[in-house]
Formats: C-alpha cells, sequence, structure tokens
C-alpha cells in the first residue's frame, strides 16, 4: 500500500490531487451514503456528513505526507503551525475581514442604497455563532485549498501558474449549481477568483527563513492570517444576513450592491475586496524581497 501511495509523487499535480479526492470518497461515502438515506432532512445530513468528511482529511493528509511525500510534518509544511505569530496573524486577519465587510456596509448606507434595522434580541447569538462558523469555515477550506492543494500545486508549477490555477478551482468549486443561477450570479465567480488570489497573497506575506531539519530554507507561509481573513468576511457575512440587519432601497441596480444580496457578486463588493487584494499582494511582494 505505502510503495502504491509512494509512486503517485512522480504523478503530476492534477493527477495527485484526483487520486487524494477518490480516496477520500472511497472512506467517505461508505458511512455518508447511509447518513443520507436515513435522515430525510438535509440540513441534518450536511451537518452530519461535512464534518465527517474533514476529519478524515486531516487523517487522510498526514497518511499523504508520509506516504507520498515522505514528510513526517506536512500541516507544518501547509503552513499550519502552533506559534504565537500565526495567532496573532489570524486575529490580525479575522479584523481585516470583519471591519472590512462593515465599512462596506456602512458607505452603502451613506449613499442610501441600504437602510439599517433594528437588531433582534437573538443579535449577540448571531455574532457567537457567527464567529463560530467563520472560523470553521475558514479554517476548512485554508487548510484545503491554501495548504493541501496549493502545496500539490506549487511541487509541480511556477508560483504564478500555481497561484492562478488555485484561484480558478476555488472559485470552480464554489459555483457548481445549475446554469440558470450561474448565468444570473455570474459576477460572484469573478468575486470568488479575486478572494482566491488574495488569500493565497496573505499566505504568501507570511513566509519567512526557518530552519528545518535539513536546512535553511524559505516556507510557503502560515495559515493563520489567510484563515482570520476567510472567517471575518464569513462572520460579518453571516452577522448581517442572518440578523437581517440590512434592507437594501432598491435605488441602484444589484450589480452595484450584490446579485442575491451577496458582496462578492456587486461591484462595490469587488472594489473593497480588491483594496484588500492589493494590500496583500503588496505584503507577499515586501516579504520576499525581505
Amino acid at each position: 500500500m505505502k510503495a502504491k501511495f509512494a509512486a503517485l509523487a512522480k504523478y503530476p499535480a492534477p493527477l495527485r490531487i484526483l487520486a487524494f479526492l477518490l480516496v477520500l470518497l472511497v472512506i467517505w461515502l461508505p458511512v455518508a451514503a447511509p447518513i443520507a438515506l436515513l435522515i430525510p432532512d438535509q440540513n441534518w445530513v450536511t451537518l452530519l456528513t461535512m464534518p465527517l468528511l474533514f476529519v478524515e482529511f486531516l487523517a487522510l493528509i498526514r497518511l499523504w505526507g508520509k506516504w507520498v511525500h515522505q514528510e513526517n510534518r506536512i500541516l507544518q509544511r501547509y503552513g499550519l503551525v502552533g506559534s504565537r505569530q500565526n495567532g496573532r496573524e489570524c486575529l490580525q486577519g479575522l479584523g481585516i475581514g470583519w471591519l472590512s465587510l462593515m465599512l462596506l456596509f456602512v458607505v452603502q448606507s451613506g449613499l442610501g442604497w441600504i437602510v439599517w434595522r433594528a437588531p433582534s434580541g437573538a443579535l449577540l447569538r448571531h455574532i457567537f455563532i457567527g464567529l463560530i462558523v467563520g472560523l470553521g469555515v475558514g479554517f476548512a477550506e485554508e487548510l484545503v485549498f491554501r495548504g493541501w492543494m496549493l502545496d500539490e500545486l506549487q511541487r509541480d508549477y511556477l508560483p504564478m501558474t500555481a497561484l492562478w490555477s488555485n484561484s480558478l478551482i476555488f472559485s470552480g468549486l464554489h459555483f457548481i449549481r445549475p446554469l440558470p443561477e450561474v448565468l444570473q450570479s455570474l459576477p460572484q465567480f469573478f468575486g470568488l477568483v479575486l478572494l482566491g488570489l488574495t488569500l493565497v497573497w496573505a499566505k504568501q506575506s507570511t513566509r519567512s527563513r526557518i530552519w528545518s531539519a535539513s536546512s535553511l530554507s524559505h516556507h510557503q507561509g502560515r495559515l493563520g492570517l489567510p484563515i482570520g481573513l476567510h472567517a471575518g468576511l464569513v462572520w460579518g457575512y453571516y452577522i448581517v444576513n442572518v440578523g437581517q440587519l440590512v434592507e437594501y432601497s432598491g435605488r441602484v441596480p444589484e450589480w452595484l450592491t450584490g446579485i442575491n444580496r451577496n458582496p462578492l457578486a456587486g461591484m462595490m463588493g469587488l472594489l473593497f475586496l480588491g483594496a484588500i487584494a492589493l494590500y496583500m499582494r503588496w505584503r507577499s511582494v515586501q516579504a520576499q524581497v525581505s
């Protein structure tokens, strides 16, 4: 078994990624399928099967690192390190993501595009649950996309190719939906691509020289900042959306404020995300030359 996995290291990145996903599905489906058949409520099915999928992913990537790439500390290579600096960067990203989204709604309110509604008594609960959801989504998706998948791409391709491939895959997988909905919310695809680029640059901006057992080299960057940034954006959107804190005035078209009330599918949201992207890009360049 180990020899078969070791042979995968010689395969090109797309085949390695596909092989990993197939193994993960083979492990996950025998458990997930009975849950889907026995439980009629799709929300409960998702709540039960998705965490299980991620737990199996965590177990598999450790074996993947050892058997395919002969690395015992694959999570550290991905940037998942337990350090104060990584924690501080996570908090920094959380603040940037949350504040930027709140500022977006404040600006739109000032322009008369939205109207703030009085918060309900459940606001504190929405804030707390939103934080948990944001951190969970940020941790899971960043470990998958900016951790494992980005690493596989960077092993074979030039940095620019890996950057764009990772961002396009990230956007495409989030855009699996019926064709009419795809066409209606097409601007969101470009927003997701921009978000993917931003999160890769955020990770690269934390690169520094570290000592490994064999040599002194540049690592790929830490995941704390992209996890926090991703989580902050999800957190802010959760509070506003689930808490029903805003009402759109209808004075401007949806393509300005966001199709289906999604900031990533609107020009204003793309402008704000573009500002964050430029900042993270600048930080990544500074980290590279330092």
